[in-house]
């Protein structure tokens, strides 16, 4: 495969590379619907999750002090640089099915004297909590990026969750909030936006049946409460598993009083949960059937929220999709467990496909976290001792940082589609929104991996922005290779009045307009 260089190349010079687009590009048409703005694509939408599972945290993020990787007081510089650049909004931490086996005791303090135990999840590999509690909120804070803190409720108390909050948000002199000050930070911490009362409960959380979990619930949601300045803690509900309607029935009618957001759990891979393929190396039959279960995303939250509304008029409880992504057969020669898998041009695919789903339901749709920021499941960022590369996930959100805080408008597509054996997908996905600054922004994906399509849009005036795609549909970055994919300008033709966009196969485009 050829590889590309750092070299910015134009639009055209790609397509003239890629032998697909020897054949007549697809003709579709585009209308914006100026006059219905939807509610604000929160910034949320774009979160990050990192749990304490495999590499994410510790090699990930985390090297400690003394390491010889390059680090800001035990954080790894280079990652914390890349992830700066995507402004962050919220991290989710520790867990994941880890955060209903960890005891938070165990990550303050002296990091020589914190215990050792055995991740039972991940694994079955030994940590020596050395990025705790403390750790944790630091670089949350540094990243300014809000806190999302997911608490045990699979096999602690209430109080200890009580207690956890009192260490991070107290002031004054109890006696928690002076451990935090022996431990190193005087300050309570403001940036604890949101707390998980639980995770998982149908599953590793606990096994608990729907009516179980709403009841423990909002036994343990009432003890959710801030110690101090910061504003109210967003009490986030554990929701359903996938197409589990009767889950979100449940919490809805029985639970709903006591919580701010409810859950949604839902992952993207090509073969069976027992099967889920390749990262790497698919042909484009998998290509085609992980677009479809990536676009499965609209159904599960149109369905999720006509529940919630009927419970939940006024939508005050919002819909938080706080794990989704690509899962995948874990790499070859990989520590079973630890989840690590490649990146390539198709989860840029599915990231994009995604946010866009989630800024047509921002009505209900607030926060979402991708599974996962560091070196498991679908990452932005790979690490391998000292070195590192940013996957094409990562360069989607880069991308997107434009639509945080934007006002989406209502996008209609008209064209042929791409069918791909049994699958049967749209060719085109459009997004669009008048960002923070004023401008207008739209996303343009082309999931046909042969055929290139031209764009019609109604708009007038100039388009420019970045483009990603790859001469291959598992084209991917390797620390050998680490800019073999990435995003290089690209702009709109003026025709006519009207703008045009030459969107090659398999490609990802942000655009500002200028109208």
């Amino acid at each position: 495969m050829k590889m590309w260089t750092r070299t910015a190349l134009s639009a055209a010079a790609m397509m003239v590379a890629m032998p697909a687009m020897a054949q007549q590009p697809a003709q579709v048409s585009v209308a914006i619907d100026l006059n219905s703005p939807g509610a604000k694509i929160e910034p949320a939408i774009q979160g990050q999750f990192a749990e304490d599972l495999g590499r994410g945290l510790y090699d990930g993020i985390w090297v400690g002090p003394d390491s010889k990787i390059p680090n800001t007081n035990g954080y790894r510089s280079d990652v914390m640089a890349a992830l700066d650049k995507l402004h962050i909004p919220v991290i989710r931490w520790p867990g994941g099915c880890f955060a209903d086996q960890y005891d938070w005791r165990d990550g303050i303090g002296p990091r020589e004297k914190r215990p050792v135990r055995i991740n039972y999840t991940w694994g079955g590999v030994t940590y020596d909590n050395s990025f705790g509690t403390n750790e944790f909120m630091d670089y949350a804070e540094r990243l300014g990026a809000d806190a999302y803190v997911a608490g045990n409720m699979g096999s602690m108390a209430p109080r200890d969750m009580q207690q956890w909050i009192e260490y991070m948000t107290a002031g004054g002199k109890s006696t928690l909030a002076e451990e935090r000050r022996a431990n190193g930070r005087d300050k309570p911490w403001t940036n604890l936006k949101y707390f998980g009362v639980g995770n998982e409960t149908w599953g590793c959380g606990g096994n608990m049946t729907a009516e179980h979990a709403a009841n423990e619930h909002r036994r343990y949601a009432t003890f959710v409460q801030r110690q101090s300045e910061g504003g109210p803690i967003v009490r986030v509900g554990s929701g359903a598993n996938v197409d589990d309607y009767h889950w979100t029935e449940v919490f809805m009618r029985d639970a709903a009083r006591t919580m701010d957001a409810l859950s949604l759990h839902y992952y993207t891979f090509p073969g069976s949960w027992e099967h889920k393929g390749p990262a790497t190396g698919f042909d484009k039959a998998a290509w085609a059937s992980t677009l479809v279960h990536a676009l499965h995303m609209d159904e599960l939250v149109t369905k999720h929220s006509a529940i919630m509304d009927k419970y939940d008029p006024d939508k005050r409880v919002a819909l938080y999709v706080d794990e989704w992504g690509t899962w995948y057969d874990q790499e070859p020669g990989s520590h079973p467990g630890f989840l690590y898998q490649q990146n390539s041009l198709r989860d840029a695919e599915v990231a994009a496909l995604t946010l866009n789903i989630f800024h047509r339901h921002t009505d209900r749709v607030k926060l979402a976290a991708i599974a996962q920021m560091v070196n498991v499941l679908q990452a932005m960022i790979l690490t391998r001792d000292d070195k590192m590369l940013l996957t094409p996930t990562y360069h989607v959100f880069d991308m997107y940082v434009p639509f945080q805080g934007a006002t989406p408008y209502p996008a209609t597509v008209e064209g042929p589609r791409y069918k791909q054996g049994e699958y049967d997908l749209p060719m085109v996905d459009v997004s669009a929104a008048k960002g923070a600054d004023g401008k207008l922004y739209l996303s343009l994906v082309n999931l046909d991996p042969d055929r290139a399509a031209r764009v019609t849009t109604g708009l007038g005036g100039t388009a420019t922005g970045r483009i990603l795609t790859g001469p291959a549909i598992d084209t991917h970055n390797t620390f050998d290779a680490p800019n073999t994919i990435h995003p290089v300008a690209y702009a709109g033709k003026n025709v006519g009045g009207k703008l045009v966009f030459d969107l090659p196969a398999k490609s990802v485009a942000v655009v500002a307009v200028t109208q």
